[in-house]
């Protein structure tokens, strides 16, 4: 299955993403067997203040519905139906009540939702150059890790995670432990951690799992609540289970794909058996 990681510029104004998104996504996918999609975190507002997030926000249908579906969802649920691709939206401003959530959604090439999941782990660090983030003073915490099953000939296993979540192995492993063949990992890493961390961390999360790593990220530089600048490290790359980057891109909007072949998911598996040998709960 080839499987392609968009990544873009976002701000705040949602319209403008998703006219960028679409443009991104026609020069990426062209014709060819069936793609898995994925995008990065965010990408319908990034930055703002927590007003502006609410405004651009939406509230999901009910799974199985898509009544009332906001801009965003329609979207995506449209462009996997025109497209005939499996498409990982990344994630969205998901309201619910006057709470918001960082939520992907993953819809299957007839259009239809095949899972949604809120993000977990939320980001408040300081940085080493003092750079503070609060993502729990704009967004409530997801509860639930979540493994969506692909229909038909794809016979894939996807993970979903966002962004920070990278940092905590133990969401990894359960994804494994369910069945993952592919995690998905979209996100808005800053520059500093970026650097150090964001191809070691994917390379280790897809060594540990045995599981093909796709990240899609940001790049570029958004205002942030305070009108401040932020900016975003890029680097979309998708890992094989050994390790490998088998795709990157650099700093700048654009798409890279590579293969999603589970003959090579099998044969690291059986040559070393991890997953039989853990020991610890």
């Amino acid at each position: 299955m080839r499987a392609i990681v968009i990544q873009c510029a976002p701000g705040t104004d949602k319209a403008a993403n998703i006219g960028m998104l679409a443009h991104l996504m026609h020069s990426a996918v062209g014709d060819g067997p069936l793609a898995l999609v994925s995008l990065p975190e965010m990408w319908s507002c990034l930055g703002g203040s927590r007003l502006e997030k609410l405004a651009q926000s939406e509230i999901l249908p009910p799974p199985g519905s898509q009544e009332g579906a906001g801009p965003a969802f329609r979207f995506l649920s449209d462009t996997a139906r025109r497209m005939g691709v499996v498409l990982h939206g990344g994630s969205i401003g998901e309201r619910s009540g006057e709470m918001l959530f960082n939520t992907t959604l993953v819809f299957g090439p007839d259009g239809e939702e095949l899972s949604r999941y809120r993000k977990i782990h939320l980001f408040d660090v300081t940085t080493p150059s003092g750079q503070g983030y609060r993502e729990s003073s704009l967004f409530n915490a997801g509860t639930e890790p979540v493994l969506c099953a692909l229909p038909g000939d794809a016979g894939l296993n996807l993970g979903l995670t966002i962004c920070y979540d990278l940092r905590f192995p133990d969401l990894f492993s359960h994804l494994r432990s369910l069945g993952a063949d592919v995690i998905l990992v979209p996100s808005a890493f800053t520059v500093e951690t970026g650097r150090d961390h964001w191809e070691v961390l994917l390379r280790a999360r897809a060594i540990e799992t045995q599981c093909w790593i796709v990240a899609a990220a940001t790049t570029g530089t958004h205002a942030d609540a305070a009108g401040r600048p932020r900016t975003t490290y890029g680097h979309s790359m998708i890992v094989d289970p050994w390790g490998t980057i088998v795709a990157q891109l650099a700093d700048q909007p654009g798409h890279a794909e590579a293969t999603i072949d589970r003959g090579v998911t099998a044969r690291i598996r059986e040559a070393m058996p991890v997953l039989a040998h853990r020991r610890l709960a």
